[in-house]
């Protein structure tokens, strides 16, 4: 099942700051960068969620990007895997596994419920733009290659001689 070029679902899901965060309200201003992550356990997932928190300043601020990471896990956890890696982004718990499943769905593993991991840039639209699903627990899109989608995304060719 693929997303890209269809409506992203939206979703409304706990938030490690305290709050819920709805997909459609992040959309009023701006793209977003859905990704979802197995679980508070998985390293390649803490290495993707770092690379984020690294550009997700500068994705906000230069293009009104928000970074929105689904993780499986409950807020617990999701609270103490932020504050470990002393991340800058806030964590969606997504215990049940339910946004995930409407992304890149769920398996079972000996950590339980996961999701698969994937990446989607999601438009102001709602239009996924861009899906990668992981053929590989290791396989991640991270942060400066999502910023390089975006930013040569937003930038309109010049017929040559135009100023």
């Amino acid at each position: 099942m693929t997303l890209e070029g269809d409506s992203a679902p939206d979703f409304t899901i706990d938030s490690t700051s305290g709050g819920e965060v709805t997909l459609s309200e992040t959309l009023e201003e701006g793209p977003s960068v859905v990704f979802v992550n197995r679980g508070s356990w998985c390293s390649f997932c803490a290495e993707q969620l770092q690379t984020f928190s690294q550009v997700s300043y500068d994705l906000w601020f230069n293009d009104r990007v928000d970074i929105l990471p689904v993780v499986t896990d409950d807020i617990g956890a999701l609270t103490e895997m932020r504050d470990r890696f002393d991340l800058d982004i806030q964590l969606l718990a997504d215990p049940e596994g339910a946004v995930a499943e409407q992304y890149s769905g769920t398996e079972q593993t000996s950590h339980g419920l996961t999701g698969v991991a994937a990446t989607y840039v999601i438009d102001e639209d709602g239009v996924v733009r861009y899906e990668q699903i992981a053929d590989h627990p290791a396989d991640r899109t991270y942060g400066n290659w999502v910023r390089y989608f975006i930013e040569s995304a937003r930038r309109k060719p010049t017929p040559s001689g135009v100023g």
